[in-house]
Order: C-alpha cells, then sequence, then structure tokens
C-alpha cells in the first residue's frame, strides 16, 4: 500500500484485513503523509466495500517466518506454506468474488504458483495471475549488476518458472546493453559458472536474508504489487514474468506475459537453451505436485 500511496498507482485504495483496527491503524498512519502524495485516497473496508474495484490484491495468509518456511536447505521452500494458506483462499477468495465479481486478482502470498490455481478455481474465472518471479527477476538483476558494477535498469534478465526452490535463470538471454551477460562475467577472474551459481544462491536466500533482518519481505515485493497494479489498471500491455496458468505445463507458472485491464492477455514464449527448457519442465512437475498432494489432504 506504501509504495501505491507514494506512486499513485490508482484513486482510491481499499484495505480488509480480518482484524478491522488493525486496517484503521494502517490506513490512518498512511492517511497522514498522503499531502506529500499523488492523488489517492485510502480507506480501511469490510469486503462489500470492494465492490466496484478493478483489481483486488490477495496477501492473506502465513507469511515464511510465522509458517516455518526459512530453511534455506528446505527443498519444499515456500511450497512448505500451501496447505495453511490454501484453507485461507478458499473461504476468502468467494467473497472477494461476491463483492467484486469484475475484478482482477493479484495472487501474492506465498507461495503464490499453486495459490493462483486455487484462486482460479475458487473465483470461477481466469481474471487470476500471481506476482511469480518477478521479485526473483528484480534480485537477479540487481546482484548481476551488482557484479558487473553496472546499474540494475540496465539488467535485462529473468527468472521463470516457481518463485521458489525450482525456479530457472535464463542465462542464455540474460543481457546488458544488448551484450550477453556471460560474455561480461567470462571478462573475470573467477569461472563463469562459479559466479553464475554464487549468484543464483543469492537470489534464492535473498527472502532468508531479509527475514532474518526485519521478519518478512515488503518492500520489494510491495513495489513489485505497486508496478503490477498501475499495469492493469492503466491497461498498458506491459510484459513481466508473472505467474498464470499454462495449459501446456498444467500448472500455473511464470513466463513473460502481458498485463492488462483483465491480467493476463497472452504469453510470451522466451527462448531457451535445452538445459533451461529441461529446467522449466522440473519447475512444473514440482508445482503440480504440490497442487495436486494439496487437493488431495483437502479431500
Amino acid at each position: 500500500m506504501l509504495a501505491m500511496l507514494q506512486r499513485g498507482s490508482c484513486r482510491e485504495i481499499v484495505l480488509v484485513n480480518r482484524t478491522r483496527a488493525r486496517a484503521a491503524g494502517t490506513v490512518t498512519d498512511m492517511r497522514y503523509g498522503r499531502p506529500l502524495s499523488p492523488p489517492v485516497d485510502v480507506r480501511d473496508g469490510d469486503y462489500e466495500d470492494l465492490a466496484g474495484a478493478a483489481l483486488v490484491m490477495v496477501t492473506v495468509g502465513l507469511n515464511e517466518q510465522s509458517g516455518g518456511a526459512t530453511d534455506p536447505e528446505d527443498p519444499r521452500g515456500r511450497l512448505r506454506l500451501l496447505d495453511d494458506n490454501a484453507g485461507v483462499y478458499r473461504e476468502v477468495v468467494p467473497r472477494i468474488v461476491d463483492a467484486a465479481p469484475d475484478a482482477t486478482l493479484l495472487v501474492v502470498t506465498d507461495p503464490p504458483d499453486p495459490l493462483t490455481d486455487i484462486a482460479r478455481e475458487a473465483a470461477g474465472h481466469d481474471r487470476v495471475f500471481g506476482t511469480g518471479t518477478l521479485i526473483d527477476s528484480l534480485r537477479l538483476r540487481v546482484h548481476i549488476a551488482q557484479w558487473l558494477r553496472v546499474d540494475p535498469g540496465c539488467v535485462d534478465a529473468m527468472v521463470l518458472g516457481e518463485h521458489g526452490k525450482s525456479s530457472v535463470t535464463l542465462w542464455s538471454s540474460a543481457t546488458v546493453a544488448g551484450v550477453p551477460v556471460t560474455e561480461l562475467l567470462a571478462d573475470g577472474d573467477r569461472p563463469v559458472a562459479d559466479v553464475q551459481a554464487e549468484i543464483e544462491e543469492e537470489v534464492s536466500n535473498a527472502n532468508i536474508t531479509i527475514i532474518e533482518g526485519i521478519g518478512a519481505s515488503q518492500y520489494g515485493i510491495g513495489i513489485v504489487c505497486a508496478r503490477l497494479a498501475e499495469t492493469v489498471l492503466r491497461d498498458e500491455g506491459c510484459v513481466f514474468p508473472v505467474g498464470s496458468y499454462r495449459q501446456q505445463y498444467g500448472v500455473t507458472l511464470s513466463l513473460p506475459t502481458v498485463i492488462g485491464r483483465h491480467g493476463v492477455l497472452r504469453t510470451l514464449p522466451p527462448k531457451m537453451s535445452q538445459e533451461e527448457r529441461d529446467g522449466l519442465e522440473r519447475s512444473a512437475l514440482v508445482l503440480r505436485e504440490a497442487l495436486e498432494g494439496a487437493r488431495r489432504r483437502d479431500g
């Protein structure tokens, strides 16, 4: 919300929380900074106050710290949170749709990929997508830029697949000003594969570093949400690696996606090496198994 207020991402924000007093306190605090921001009205409310909303961000559920998903060696990673948060989504999403049937839904809660599938089922429509690997891709750009001593905005690089342990880094297409990152890394004094592995580890464990410092990832993902809100509300047609249902994989995962007023408009299939294609297939398998397991346990 803070990023949206500061950026002027929309004209009105309604915050709904199971504890109304918490929502009211957050809104009251933010309103006192409102005179220094673009025109954005912020208020607390209940589900019925979502009527007429063009976009609803769903952030409810356990986070990594409260859900015990902070072990960097745990191969499940954020998927450990799926069962608990799936139950919350099955309860909350129908209430959102009842109040705002025409809204596009943006899934932010971890793990966003299988929760996007669950949200689609609960909503009964396809105007649903998740934040996916956009934050991972931004982290990748930052760490590549740090290594090469360039501005992150000059780096073009993406992480695809799961927002989690099975994500796939597209090194084959990563560039700076059109120059392949692999060529630039080769000018250093360390083997390129070693540097790539170090950067991937930093990106993969970035959330753990953040949690150890401030308890939860919030500022980076907040900026991501604000930017995605702008893309939807302004019908921009921008392309980001976000999560939506991919029929060829049978599950939600992240690929370069054109985003507009009604969410996902189309997918732009990226060029990938065979190793990257195989990695994406493995990521899809991990997500399918996690989703199927959650459905079985739900009965």
